[in-house]
């Protein structure tokens, strides 16, 4: 799965640079207008993904472990294709990843020899969702039967549901409680679980075919955990995602 988020970013940074060449090929681009309304956008953008780390896997880690309540917080990269379905509303299909690998320590043990007994937990995930994507303002004008303007600045609203493949890996040195015995192994939980997601952005247009796209996303989802992690509760995969990035219209 990691080649899977690594073949992810290659393709979000792919487009980011065809995409481009591909607008300046196209006839029918006038200074500031298009010869027509466009009908379907690609984005494009990069920021911080801040994970919620509700469930009670994440206070014993916190507890136990060197790793504080925003240790998982990462870099977030998505992309979406916009395709418009009325004047205002557009139907969006997306994709986005983030993780992070937290390095850490027992906090209140150490071996035989005084070493820190040292391990790292990875919480790694991928989204796949199709939403609906709401302008409160008209995206733009038309002028005459042809040209068509693009409003300068439209804030939208946008909600949607999808599948989410998460992992939640712990690799290292652990003690065991019952005997106090430091032992080696790898957990991991991991697979595809159903996720809501709500967002609210803005949509600043540069010209008539590229814009500056800033979103704030938030996800819903939890995960029933593998036997690794026999015990905890469903684990928490929801998050507040904060990105901007280019959208190109066509």
């Amino acid at each position: 799965m990691r080649d899977r988020c690594r073949a992810l970013r290659a393709a979000l940074w792919a487009c980011a640079i065809l995409v481009p060449l591909g607008v300046g090929a196209q006839p029918g681009s006038g200074d500031g207008f298009l010869f027509g309304a466009p009908r379907l956008s690609i984005t494009l953008r990069g920021g911080r993904a801040m994970p919620s780390t509700g469930s009670d896997v994440y206070a014993f880690v916190r507890q136990h472990l060197t790793v504080g309540q925003a240790s998982f917080a990462s870099s977030s990269y998505s992309g979406d294709i916009a395709i418009r379905v009325t004047g205002r509303t557009a139907v969006v299909l997306g994709a986005g990843s983030s993780g992070r690998s937290v390095p850490s320590e027992y906090r209140d043990w150490v071996d035989n020899s005084n070493r820190p007994i040292e391990q790292s937990t990875d919480l790694r995930r991928t989204a796949l969702t199709v939403g609906v994507r709401y302008a409160l303002v008209p995206p733009g004008r038309s002028i005459g039967q042809l040209a068509w303007v693009p409003t300068r600045l439209v804030p939208y609203v946008a909600t949607g549901v999808g599948y989410t493949w998460y992992r939640f890996r712990q690799s290292g040195d652990f003690v065991d409680y019952k005997t106090l015995d430091v032992f080696g192994t790898t957990m991991e939980s991991s697979g595809w679980v159903t996720t809501t997601y709500g967002a609210v952005g803005m949509d600043y247009a540069m010209t008539a075919r590229m814009g500056l796209v800033t979103e704030a996303r938030y996800d819903l989802g939890s995960a029933r955990m593998s036997s690794d992690f026999s015990g905890f509760n469903r684990i928490d995969l929801s998050g507040l995602a904060v990105t901007a990035g280019l959208a190109i219209r066509f």
